[in-house]
């Protein structure tokens, strides 16, 4: 069970949004590269990074500080935001990203997904982000009538070697992640899932190492990080079944 910590880009700086909302934006640190390595120094084993203007632009904005977060870390880094062409993904690949992640191309493009994924085996993931249980694309600015598990299961065989999973509704307010709707979607998928959205505490964290929760390949954390809700020792005590 992975814990991921969460690296939001805007405009060059480490941010978290609210509902996904651009104009809600809280800068937690203007040194993305320096975040992703106290993250590495607290013990964290993987890294989410997400270009927020390159979701919105439908190309990388935020590359040079993506590149920075590469060369300052050793552990694996997995970045959305943009990524639309194979040429792209290959780009990205080469530089050190341990996988990337397709959002609204999966939508738009599946066939795209199924070659990157033959292309580049175990390197990506789809993302499937929803609103009201309705994929969300382009940034989340558009909800689609495409529900998030009949997206996943188009990509059923196809060798996405992951879908993070994020409940929009629930995103940057610390309500919780949805754990109804993320287990639904983990158990009718082959596909691991990992879950986004609304991560609030320790409680959280428990709720992970729950049997039924041993389904879910880990959970991102973003907000709750950076206010100090949950202890980044005793989270990763906690999954990995030590005392603090």
């Amino acid at each position: 069970m992975i814990l991921f910590p969460a690296i939001d880009l805007k405009d060059g700086q480490c941010v978290r949004l609210k509902l996904g909302d651009m104009e809600q934006a809280t800068v937690f640190n203007d040194d993305p590269a320096a975040q992703a390595k106290a993250f590495e120094e607290q013990g964290f084993e993987y890294l989410h990074v997400v270009d927020l203007n390159g979701a919105f632009a439908g190309e990388s904005v935020n590359g040079a500080a993506v590149e920075a977060i590469l060369k300052a870390v050793d552990f694996p880094v997995q970045l959305g935001g943009g990524i639309r062409t194979l040429a792209h993904i290959e780009s990205w690949l080469e530089k050190g990203l341990a996988r990337v992640i397709l959002g609204t191309v999966a939508v738009r493009d599946p066939e795209l997904v199924k070659a990157a994924c033959k292309a580049f085996p175990g390197q990506v993931a789809v993302g499937i982000d929803a609103r009201g249980g309705k994929v969300a694309v382009e940034g989340w600015a558009e909800t689609s009538e495409l529900s998030a598990i009949d997206l996943a299961r188009r990509f059923e065989g196809a060798g996405v070697a992951a879908i993070i999973y994020t409940d929009i509704d629930r995103d940057g307010v610390l309500k919780g992640i949805n754990w109804p709707s993320t287990l639904e979607l983990a158990n009718a998928t082959s596909i691991p899932v990992i879950a986004s959205g609304g991560l609030a505490g320790i409680e959280d964290i428990r709720r992970m190492t729950d049997p039924d929760a041993q389904i879910l390949q880990g959970a991102i954390s973003g907000r709750a990080l950076y206010d100090g809700r949950i202890d980044s020792r005793e989270a990763l005590a906690l999954l990995k079944g030590e005392a603090a």
